[in-house]
């Protein structure tokens, strides 16, 4: 069978065209995105804007209710993930930085999402084994150490109800994860992932290329 390779190069100019014809960022998330990208080349662990409004949707879609993600950074993740969820729903962060989510902290509050998160500065492996073994969540997003992948997968999915979404950032790793040469730590442990789900037989699995590479995993 044939296979037919559709897809479109992203320039600059054509990732705006992109932005701003979905729902772009609003002053809120704006103002968050400009602090955050003053801090330097830290920056580029903040999700991009596309992205932040996808998950809005698809926790909306889900009628999530109760979402955990792992590796809050500045918190643009946690906005947009807790603007889609109902007034009385709630968001675990897992992050062991005060410093870059004391960032966020305002702007949930300005947002007026800050009374859905719970922000629990530990390790996430810490954070996971304290939570009950049973499906509470509906859904959760994973971007943090890259080595932790494997592990936090395996502690989210029995929290996860069926039918419940997983989301997993940087799959991609910048393409290096198709560049045979490069042997470095995060990109094997993400190579290592990506085959691990792609075969996994409890979830259905689907990559795409939003900016850094974004899977979703649904729990059969």
């Amino acid at each position: 069978m044939g296979e037919t390779h559709k897809f479109v190069p992203m320039s600059a100019e054509l990732h705006a065209y992109l932005v701003s014809h979905g729902s772009p960022p609003d002053e809120v998330q704006r103002a968050l995105i400009d602090e955050t990208h003053a801090l330097g080349s830290v920056a580029i662990m903040q999700i991009s804007p596309e992205q932040g409004a996808f998950m809005t949707l698809l926790a909306r879609i889900l009628g999530a209710r109760r979402a955990i993600e792992i590796g809050t950074f500045t918190g643009y993740s946690a906005l947009c993930l807790a603007r889609g969820l109902p007034d009385d729903g709630e968001l675990i962060c897992c992050d062991v930085s005060e410093k870059w989510t004391n960032i966020g902290r305002p702007y949930w509050e300005r947002a007026g999402v800050g009374h859905k998160i719970d922000l629990r500065i530990a390790p996430a492996s810490e954070t996971l084994a304290d939570l009950p073994r049973k499906p509470s969540f509906d859904l959760a997003f994973i971007d943090a150490d890259k080595s932790g992948y494997v592990d936090y997968f395996e502690a989210l999915l029995p929290r996860i109800r069926t039918g419940g979404i997983i989301l997993v950032d940087n799959v991609l790793w910048m393409g290096a994860v198709i560049a045979p040469e490069n042997d470095e730590e995060d990109t094997v442990a993400i190579r290592r992932f990506n085959d691990l789900v792609a075969a996994d037989p409890r979830v259905d699995c689907v990559m795409l290329p939003i900016a850094d590479g974004l899977t979703l995993l649904r729990k059969r």
